[in-house]
């Protein structure tokens, strides 16, 4: 008794909060139709003729005069008018709140208000269709009376349904101006079995923890749910309130077996838990983030209060002037400082939380790290270079010639550069910049990377070696794209910060080792290095 207080109780609630107060056109109406004589239904069954002898109000704010007692097939007509609805399921046992507009439904609810207030509800294939017929419908739906209705100003009507019985559309009787046709009862199979009390705890169990995720379920329904003892009833009442796609709605009001349709909610309601615990966990860890990240910029404005307190300049601006100071004393050329001041001046001014401050920190910690002055003096005596080869190799007589007729040429460009006008001299040292590129070849281990390690010792530079064994990315010698996680230069740049002098002997080793494949030709970007 308890149990279906409280359920009367949430209909009660139910029905004042669809109530709206009707203004003083709609309160003239009333009283014009409370005048009228009321209309009463003719049927050719005695037993319910009998029983709709008795007129119905149809005064739009009072409560339908409606027999509650079950239907059964003698008691129920036949024929239905059929209210086609869009985008929603209505489930016997409960109360839910419909809206029509057509003129169409609009006469429908006219008439069933007039006559005995059953209308039979169903499901729409297409949601966005607009006056769907009759193989545009499901055939199983729900007998309804209507409890209470209201017109809006605009011309709708509201009205708020109770689900009694699945029914079953027989054939369509008429389709203007509104569907009708001829309906069954469809019975539910309740075994009442351990299966069914099993399966019902653990929706109400399921149901609960959603509650508590979906602020907009009532707890009233919560507590209602763990209260009924029909499992139907607790079943249709909360497949009502939860999120379904229609068509599992439709098939949860199709089942027959009430063990199918709780087995079939039951895992409805895990999946929608599991979904709405994934979506909290995704807030919770996004929420997250984004106290850590206000936490850490209060911070950084307390550091800078604190610094500019004790006279100390700001990180990024001390930073800043650094990356000034380090491009002013490299002794870049002219193109290579104006790119270095240009991207200085972006970097000046992001935030050190934007994602792009790290790319351009680590570009101009590159560009002026490079030794754009630092050189070493060669020595270019033949007969220096020649001891020191005969030491460190013996024999290789063509091999060693070559190399003191390389080292004597240069020589002599030097020499001859000094002697040249103002003018002349800068082609010249061009050119001797430009110099030749010896090339070693021979099989493994008869001393191709010694013989270089042996010429840099001779002219009194630095050398290095660069392995090309397996590089298969032209990147790997041009560089990085910037935009990429981790974008470094290319290996002749990389060497070059790491010898710290702008001319090495470098000895690019095993360049037959080069791989060519889909991603690049590295062989080819050498010619352009």
């Amino acid at each position: 008794m308890e149990e279906q207080a409280k359920i009367e109780e949430l209909k009660n609630k139910l029905l004042e909060e669809y109530k709206i107060a009707e203004d003083a056109k709609q309160a003239e109406e009333a009283a014009k139709r409370a005048k009228t004589p009321r209309r009463t239904k003719s049927t050719d069954k005695p037993a319910r003729a009998a029983k709709t002898s008795k007129p119905v109000q149809a005064d739009d704010n009072e409560p339908a005069e409606i027999d509650d007692s079950p239907l059964t097939p003698k008691r129920f007509p036949a024929e239905l008018a059929i209210l086609p609805l869009r985008g929603v399921v209505v489930y016997p046992q409960t109360i839910v709140p419909l809206t029509v507009g057509q003129p169409r439904s609009i006469k429908l609810v006219d008439d069933g208000v007039g006559s005995n207030r059953l209308i039979a509800l169903v499901t729409a294939h297409n949601p966005e269709q607009e006056t769907p017929g009759p193989g545009e419908v499901y055939t199983i739906g729900t007998v309804a009376s209507i409890q209470r209705l209201f017109r809006a100003p605009d011309g709708t009507i509201r009205m708020l349904v109770q689900g009694l019985h699945r029914i079953r559309i027989e054939k369509f009787t008429r389709k203007e101006p509104y569907l009708k046709g001829i309906v069954s009862l469809l019975p539910e199979k309740n075994e009442g079995s351990l299966e069914t009390e099993a399966l019902s705890r653990n929706i109400v169990s399921l149901f609960t923890r959603l509650g508590e995720l979906i602020p907009s379920i009532p707890g009233e329904l919560i507590n209602s749910a763990l209260n009924v003892d029909d499992p139907l009833q607790m079943l249709y009442t909360i497949a009502t309130y939860i999120r379904i796609d229609l068509k599992q709605a439709q098939e949860l009001l199709e089942l027959d077996r009430t063990e199918d349709k709780l087995r079939k909610l039951m895992n409805l309601l895990s999946k929608e838990l599991e979904v709405l615990e994934l979506g909290r966990k995704i807030q919770s860890e996004a929420q997250t983030e984004m106290e850590k990240v206000q936490r850490e910029f209060y911070l950084r404005e307390q550091i800078k209060a604190i610094q500019r307190e004790l006279g100390e300049g700001d990180e990024q601006i001390v930073e800043i002037e650094e990356f000034r100071r380090k491009i002013a004393e490299s002794g870049m050329s002219d193109e290579a400082r104006k790119e270095a001041e240009r991207e200085l001046d972006r970097l000046s001014k992001l935030p050190t939380a934007a994602a792009e401050y790290g790319v351009i920190r680590t570009y101009l910690d590159w560009i002026t790290s490079l030794p754009w002055s630092k050189t070493t003096l060669d020595n270019l005596d033949i007969g220096n270079a020649r001891r020191v080869l005969d030491e460190d190799h013996y024999g290789l007589k063509d091999i060693k010639d070559r190399i003191l007729e390389y080292l004597a040429v240069r020589k002599l460009r030097k020499d001859r550069a000094d002697e040249l006008e103002k003018g002349e001299t800068k082609d010249r040292i061009r050119r001797e910049r430009e110099g030749a590129i010896l090339c070693f070849v021979g099989p493994p281990g008869v001393g191709k990377t010694s013989l270089g390690a042996s010429i840099a010792r001779a002219m009194g530079r630095k050398f290095i070696r660069m392995s090309l064994g397996g590089v298969r990315d032209e990147a790997e010698i041009r560089g990085f794209r910037r935009t990429y996680i981790g974008a470094m230069p290319g290996r002749l740049i990389q060497t070059l910060r790491r010898v710290e002098t702008r001319n090495p002997i470098i000895m690019l080793d095993e360049i037959d080792k080069l791989g060519r494949d889909f991603r690049g030709d590295p062989a080819s970007a050498l010619l352009e290095v």
